[in-house]
């Protein structure tokens, strides 16, 4: 027997299908498949059952549930498999061979070992395995927000590595049949559109191909008021120079296995004109080299270069890679391909007024370009940048970047690590996109050439590892608000934790950019107005761009304007990005809701520095549960640690808290009340409030 999950929950023996009825227990069947070997906590089991509205009784509720569902079991003869209750949860054991979703990333990690044909007979076989709307019959809106999207994410990632292939290939009308569909489906994924149109265009129907690019453009302007990225625009001027992509293999009858015979001197179908496309270049990456929001892993191919090789693609994933996956990740990625022509890397983003941090530039300056003891070769040098969102981690990594990149014949590259929404990129996602950028063991050392690579906003050690394995022949700078301290623990690298700078590196950085003139004839207004930002570099950069747009505006006149409401005040209406209060309230918003809370009612508390103790009191916590909410914001660097035991919160984060608390401040929300008799301390409402 065999559990489906890739479509409406069923069981099957390979005859007959079961469609299990929307229920309770089949929400916790669905709940506990999607994690199977590993325990799901009760509390989660909760959630997902009932949603927000528990029953009164929800231990024996859930209990009750269990028990129906091994009746379930019972009634279609799959007594083993059994949902076994462990300590703080269940837990359902399956394998490949009973789980489709398991079967399904079996052979897709057994498709990316192998060669192209068999690479794409293998990864049909897995798209096979889906059928129709995915949990449809799950009565759980929380499965359906968290998981259904991560799982659709998974089958996106092979179709698109099938179009792939089938393009390479020169398989174009093969690829059609599957991109008419999806681009219908997802009207706003650059990547399929830009193979879309690439696979009419190299059928011939250009005029399609041409309508096609003016859909999605028209679909990205209306919706979310951008353009199409860079490599779609470039596809579009190529179609219109009428550029040469490679042609579609004409459809012909393919002969029978018994009917293909050698024949001597004939040419084989490999070397045949038009029984492939002519190879393309590895596609470019939007993100890397650029200081934007990261991109989608793999981007439209551009049109201007004559050869690509052909890579496997990692394995989709939601989160970060297992121990005994990282392995096969690094491997993926240093793996050699044939040499194709390759162009440099897209240029690092210029950092102009670069001010400040000179002991940090000079130890990292001097970790990048040192040789590397013989004994220390197999390991990359890199260095974390961790401290408040804000405080100029990514600004201090290029610019290191720019200063020893001609120690870097392979080029220096930035990836971001993050997508917009704040949520982590996988790590196999990080590793295709490398994969892209660097073929052919470029950066590797098997090439005989180094490249630097800045891992920008990371959020779990995870990310990270499979790359510094993987290039370990080149070097890092990681920068994120988390302290990563288990990355350093296992791989070594240096620490800069970066606060704010001080009054004159604040004073010279306004000079760079606003002007020595203007600085020079009001200097202590100057002081004044540095002040007034908490000589926070990102809110120094935004009131320095203000002074540059309004000439005639006195920098006293703008302080004092600016104390009166330092965070409000400190955004730029032309680029959302570019404004305090949202760089805080979207580094709030990655953190659970009852730390994010903590936060708050500790920054805005006026007894600073903090100490345990104090922290107790206000949150209304034991001793011991507050060092661990103190602990966890030093990680996120929305804290910082002066003498033992003493903690602060910087002048900004401290007025965007008093500013979001409002009238909440002095009331503790139930999620951070103190613990009822034999009830373990919640800091997130799901979890105990040991580390997570």
């Amino acid at each position: 027997m065999r559990f489906q999950l890739l479509g409406p929950l069923s069981v099957t023996d390979g005859r007959d299908v079961v469609m299990l009825p929307p229920s309770k227990p089949t929400a916790l069947l669905a709940a506990l498949l999607l994690r199977p070997g590993s325990i799901v906590p009760t509390d989660r089991l909760r959630d997902i059952v009932w949603g927000e509205e528990h029953p009164t009784t929800a231990k024996t509720a859930l209990q009750s549930c269990v028990l129906r569902l091994r009746r379930l079991f019972a009634k279609y003869g799959i007594e083993h498999q059994s949902v076994v209750a462990v300590a703080g949860g269940y837990r359902i054991d399956a394998d490949a061979d009973t789980l489709d979703l398991l079967h399904f990333r079996r052979l897709v990690a057994r498709a990316a070992a192998s060669g192209n044909d068999s690479e794409l007979y293998t990864l049909r076989s897995a798209l096979a395995l889906w059928q129709g709307g995915l949990l449809s019959n799950v009565p759980s809106d929380l499965l359906h927000r968290d998981e259904v999207p991560r799982l659709a994410e998974e089958r996106l990632r092979v179709l698109e590595r099938v179009c792939d292939i089938e393009l390479e290939h020169g398989r174009c009308r093969e690829a059609l049949v599957d991109l008419w569909e999806v681009t219908r489906v997802y009207p706003a994924h650059e990547r399929f559109a830009a193979q879309l149109v690439e696979a009419l265009y190299r059928t011939g129907r250009q005029t399609e191909a041409l309508a096609e690019y003016r859909r999605i453009k028209g679909h990205l302007r209306e919706g979310l008021g951008v353009d199409p990225r860079a490599e779609l625009q470039r596809l579009e001027l190529a179609i219109l120079r009428g550029e040469d992509l490679g042609r579609a293999e004409p459809t012909r009858r393919r002969a029978a296995p018994s009917e293909r015979t050698a024949i001597p001197g004939a040419p084989s179908p490999q070397d045949t004109p038009g029984s492939l496309a002519t190879p393309r270049p590895p596609d470019s990456l939007g993100s890397l080299g650029s200081s934007g929001s990261p991109t989608s892993p793999t981007s439209p191919t551009s049109p201007t270069s004559p050869t690509s090789p052909t890579s496997p693609t990692s394995p989709a994933s939601p989160g970060s890679p297992a121990p005994a996956d990282r392995e096969a990740v690094a491997t993926s990625i240093a793996s050699p391909v044939a040499t194709p022509i390759v162009s440099p890397p897209p240029p690092l983003p210029s950092v102009p007024g670069f001010t400040g941090r000179e002991a940090e530039v000079s130890s990292l300056v001097h970790l990048l370009t040192a040789e590397r003891p013989e004994g220390d070769a197999e390991r990359a040098p890199f260095a974390v940048l961790s401290g408040a969102p804000g405080i100029g981690k990514t600004a201090l990594a290029l610019h290191v970047a720019h200063l020893v990149g001609r120690h870097f014949p392979d080029g220096c590259l930035l990836l971001p690590l993050t997508r917009p929404d704040g949520s982590p990129r996988p790590a196999e996602e990080a590793a295709d996109e490398l994969r892209r950028a660097l073929p052919a063991g470029r950066g590797t050392g098997l090439s005989g050439g180094r490249s630097l690579l800045v891992l920008d906003d990371v959020v779990h050690p995870d990310q990270v590892r499979p790359l510094l394995t993987a290039y370990a022949c080149g070097a890092a700078i990681v920068t994120s608000r988390m302290g990563l301290a288990a990355l350093v623990a296992t791989h070594g690298g240096t620490v800069h934790r970066l606060g704010a700078l001080d009054p004159e590196q604040s004073q010279a950085l306004l000079t760079a950019v606003v002007g020595r003139e203007r600085i020079a004839a009001e200097p202590t207004a100057a002081l004044t107005l540095a002040a007034a930002c908490g000589h926070h570099p990102l809110a120094l950069r935004i009131a320095a761009a203000r002074l540059l747009t309004r000439p005639r505006l006195r920098l006293a006149d703008y302080a004092g304007w600016l104390r009166n409401d330092p965070v409000g005040r400190l955004s730029l209406a032309d680029d959302p990005r570019m404004s305090v209060p949202q760089r805080l309230d979207e580094a709030l918003q990655r953190l659970p809701p009852a730390l994010a809370d903590a936060h708050l009612r500790l920054a805005a508390s006026p007894h600073h520095p903090l100490t345990a103790s104090g922290a107790a009191g206000l949150l209304g916590l034991s001793d011991d549960t507050a060092e661990q909410v103190i602990e966890r914001l030093l990680d996120t660097g929305l804290l910082e640690e002066g003498q033992p035991g003493a903690f602060w919160t910087h002048d900004l984060l401290r007025a965007h808290a008093r500013r979001a608390a409002g009238s909440s401040v002095g009331h503790a929300p139930a999620l951070l009340r103190p613990p009822r008799h034999g009830e373990s301390p919640q800091l997130d409402g799901s979890r105990p409030a040991a580390l997570r």
